[in-house]
């Protein structure tokens, strides 16, 4: 009996020890290793405030309609007579100036309001040279006026904007309000009378626009502006219901923040 018990044990250690010897011939299990992290892309959006500025050119024309009069010398010295007159000519001129906005993404569509303000350089002087003959008793006497055309010298608007982006890039209208600032004046003899004024209209256009970096923006424009209408006053002269439009295109850059 004790030799089969000592039998018993010595086969149970054998089996334990071909069992241990097993799991050691195993291969390890381990937890896999955590995936890279991956950084997503973000997704460029057109809401924020901008700023930026902007060149361009601007061609058009005005056709200025001007009751006025002239001194004109005869028996009575000084006689104001009364006449009507016009003129017209080319505005073409060289733009720069500064733009600022904001604009709000809904989905795939822009909404915005932007103001700009630029100067107009290089752009023609139109003149009115003659001789008017006015009625004085006994006859008519000649008068030489000249008169200066209503010249752009700066202009500005605030206009909405709508658009439909397709991810950095914008496609857009625009229009609102518009002003600009005009001189001119009228020589007759030793009188020589100028000054400026400010004329009011509406302006109304489209562009394309693209984002190049996340801040970072460029674009074309085309707009048609309208100051038809506008009574410039040039120190008491009336110089009449002018019709002034012109045509504008312009590149520009911008920063969004």
């Amino acid at each position: 009996m004790k030799k089969l018990l000592l039998a018993g044990v010595a086969i149970a250690g054998l089996v334990a020890g071909a069992s241990a010897a097993s799991a050691a011939d195993l291969p390890v299990r381990q937890a896999p290793p955590p995936a890279p992290f991956v950084a997503a892309i973000p997704i460029f959006t057109w809401t924020g405030f901008y700023v930026g500025a902007q060149v361009g050119y601007a061609w058009g024309g005005d056709n200025n309609n001007i009751p006025g009069g002239a001194f004109v010398p005869g028996p009575i010295a000084g006689t104001f007579v009364p006449f009507q007159g016009g003129f017209g000519g080319d505005n073409d001129s060289f733009l720069a100036g500064v733009h600022a906005g904001y604009n709000y993404q809904i989905g795939s569509f822009v909404v915005g309001v932007e103001g700009d303000i630029e100067g107009l350089f290089g752009g023609d002087n139109n003149n009115f040279n003659g001789v008017l003959y006015a009625p004085v008793p006994g006859g008519f006497a000649p008068a030489a006026v000249s008169f200066s055309a209503n010249s752009l010298d700066w202009q500005g608007s605030v206009r909405a904007r709508l658009g439909f982006a397709f991810d950095r890039a914008l496609i857009y209208a625009t229009g609102g309000f518009a002003f600009g600032g005009v001189s001119g004046g009228f020589t007759q003899g030793l009188i020589n009378s100028s000054n400026d004024d400010t004329l009011t209209g509406w302006t109304l256009g489209a562009g394309v626009e693209y984002a190049i970096t996340n801040n970072l923006t460029t674009r074309v424009e085309y707009r048609y502006t309208n100051y038809s209408g506008n009574d410039s006053v040039f120190n008491g002269v009336n110089f009449g219901g002018g019709d002034l439009d012109f045509h504008t295109v312009r590149v520009g850059l911008s920063y969004k923040f």
